[in-house]
């Protein structure tokens, strides 16, 4: 009978309490996914309890499992609300911003949940409703709140009101690397790069000293101030160091060290600095940040980028891309890829602008002008770019007047000299006189009641002057000189006037005239003889110009007294000795001289081949054909008559050929 079997004891389920205990030592480790898995344990023994499914949630969050860690909260029961913050954030992970912001609607406003809208804002653009916040926030005393308060300034566009900022908040740039990289950010939406320049300098040396202070590796430290890196080529390319700027952006796409944020505005400005330059290169660079997927299902950006990028960051790429192809002549992708953003970004000039040259390209220059036109009256607030798009598109096509007209809708830039005169030189282009007067009309009459320090109206008036003058509007030119006179009082203009109104009214124009001041110089002139002449005469005599001066009866030649000067003979000539003189044929050519007398040839007789016999016949034939060949040597042309008929004898393979002949 074989022995029992002993029965292995089951392991005792731990207890809720040790369970807590190592969840909470798992905590304190750091170490979120051994804590999610505790976590399900005690969940395992006691369903729905809350610390459990905090614990849950959060580690879920810590290791960047936002999907599980939603779904999670999703399947808890409705009477559960702790839960809508975890959730709201997981939904600004996923960069569902809308939905975040409407979770948010019900929680009570703490400090927690205010630094979640803001950061829910910040990313939706709406800039001011972000500051709004961040003013409730600043009774809170949050530690750093500074920093994203200028960041959020920057990126509204208030950058003037950073400095305000920062003297109210007690604070100033240097106290972190962080805030000083965010202030230069200010200082390079003020145009003032040379200072923008120092500060990030700055920031970045005290960033390397607080970051080792903390015990962090050189390499961490590296990537860590990669963005002030990025932000020192951007300000070098800005202050017109493009050598300088390609070489930072280049250093650090080659290092790959940076974030994935920074590495795509390095790539984007490494292509905007290098330009037109290599579009294959650049393709292959900027192909690096976007995922491979068809248009139709929507473009995106690789490892996380979506999330990372702000919306004009990820525009701008894009319309880098499109640019690209249409320099490699890819016009087909360009087009796919502009139809793809105008969905993306519904309202955008610059897609728009994108789409007009994707049509230029393919010689539609009618249907970007229209287009062009159409979001124009859709948009007037965007207008201004859009139509001066449209109008160098219909310059360049030839139709000038659509050019014109799209410079006259945009009054801001109406009254400018610049477009004043290209204005005017279209319309002149296509007959329309009267039209372009009135462009001149309608600067004239801004500037007159402009306060600006620098006024153009003097300059526009002169032109506008000279081109009445030109297409017969006398009156008007006179009135216009007139007025320059009595504002200016410069020469010009009164020199102007006395000419113009000479054809038009003589009274007007001989009062004028007595104002001009006479010249220096002309009180001697005798103007009764000076009237006899017919005036002075320029004629060339020999190849001489003299002044002839032509008087009643008389005829008086200014000749000019040519100076005499010694020649110039070569050294050791002696003008008393010549000696003979040169032979001349000395620039002749060798061979048509008469003294010409070619070379003597030593023509050996042939070797003898064949049998024996063969050579007394052959050195008859020999001196045959010799004597036949001097005969007509001595008739050829270039040769002297007196040389002798032995000097020109042929060769031995010519007298072959005669004997044969």
């Amino acid at each position: 009978m074989a022995p029992k079997t002993k029965e292995k004891p089951t392991p005792s389920m731990p207890s809720p309490e040790d369970l807590f205990s190592t969840l909470n030592r798992h905590i304190q480790r750091s170490d979120f996914e051994q804590a999610v898995k505790v976590s399900d344990q005690v969940l395992g023994i006691i369903p729905g309890d809350v610390d459990a499914l905090r614990c849950k949630i959060v580690g879920l969050i810590k290791v960047d499992d936002y999907d599980k860690a939603l779904s999670t909260i999703q399947n808890l029961p409705s009477t559960l609300n702790d839960f809508n913050f975890y959730k709201a954030y997981c939904l600004y992970r996923q960069n569902k911003l809308d939905e975040a912001l409407e979770c948010m609607q019900s929680q009570e406003q703490t400090s927690a949940t205010m630094l979640l809208e803001t950061q829910v804002l910040y990313r939706l653009g709406r800039m001011d409703a972000c500051m709004d916040v961040y003013q409730r926030l600043r009774s809170f005393k949050i530690v750093s709140l500074e920093v994203n308060i200028v960041a959020c300034l920057v990126s509204a566009g208030r950058a003037s009101e950073v400095q305000g900022m920062m003297d109210s908040l007690k604070v100033k740039a240097d106290r972190s690397f962080e805030l000083g990289y965010n202030t230069a950010c200010s200082l390079v939406q003020q145009m003032k790069y040379t200072e923008a320049k120092t500060l990030l300098l700055t920031s970045q040396r005290n960033g390397k000293e607080a970051l080792m202070e903390d015990d962090w590796e050189e390499k961490d430290i590296e990537i860590e101030l990669i963005p002030v890196s990025v932000q020192l080529a951007y300000v070098e390319q800005l202050l017109g160091h493009p050598k300088e700027a390609m070489d930072a952006y280049l250093d650090i796409i080659n290092k790959n060290l940076a974030d994935d944020a920074s590495l795509a505005v390095a790539i984007n400005n490494f292509i905007a600095v290098r330009g037109s330059k290599d579009a294959s290169d650049g393709l292959r660079k900027i192909d690096r940040l976007l995922e491979k997927a068809d248009l139709a299902d929507g473009l995106h950006f690789a490892r996380g980028l979506d999330f990372k990028l702000f919306s004009k960051q990820k525009e701008a790429i894009y319309s880098n891309r499109v640019l690209l192809l249409l320099l490699a002549n890819k016009i087909d992708q360009a087009r796919e890829l502009v139809a793809a953003l105008l969905n993306m970004f519904p309202g955008s000039v610059i897609t728009v602008v994108l789409q007009a040259a994707v049509l230029v390209r393919e010689n539609k220059a009618g249907r970007a002008e229209e287009i062009l036109g159409l979001f124009a009256d859709k948009y007037p607030e965007k207008s201004k770019v859009i139509l001066l798009a449209r109008a160098t598109i219909a310059a360049a096509a030839g139709h000038l007047q659509i050019a014109a007209d799209s410079l006259l809708r945009i009054p801001e830039i109406q009254h400018m000299p610049a477009t004043v005169a290209t204005i005017v030189t279209l319309r002149e282009r296509v007959g329309d006189i009267d039209g372009a007067a009135a462009v001149f009309d309608t600067a004239i009459q801004w500037w007159s009641n402009a306060m600006a320090e620098d006024s153009k109206l003097h300059a526009i008036m002169h032109k506008a002057a000279s081109f009445k003058l030109k297409h017969g509007k006398e009156e008007e030119a006179v009135k216009l000189y007139e007025a320059l006179v009595r504002s200016e009082g410069s020469v010009e203009a009164l020199v102007g006037l006395v000419t113009t109104a000479a054809s038009v009214d003589v009274e007007k124009a001989e009062t004028y005239e007595m104002q001009l001041k006479p010249l220096p110089g002309l009180k001697g002139v005798d103007v009764d003889n000076l009237e006899k002449t017919s005036g002075a005469k320029y004629t060339e005599d020999g190849g001489h110009v003299r002044n002839v001066e032509v008087y009643e009866g008389q005829v008086k030649t200014k000749t000019k007294k040519k100076r005499k000067r010694k020649p110039k003979y070569p050294k050791g000539f002696d003008p008393a000795h010549p000696g003979p003189p040169p032979d001349p044929e000395r620039w002749l050519p060798k061979r048509e001289r008469s003294s010409y007398r070619p070379k003597r040839k030593d023509k050996r007789a042939a070797q003898v081949r064949g049998s024996q016999g063969a050579v007394g016949r052959e050195k008859q034939d020999v001196n045959a054909a010799s004597s036949t060949a001097s005969n007509v040597s001595s008739s050829k042309p270039n040769q002297a008559s007196t040389s002798k008929p032995e000097q020109s004898k042929p060769s031995s393979k010519s007298s072959r050929k005669k004997s044969r002949n």
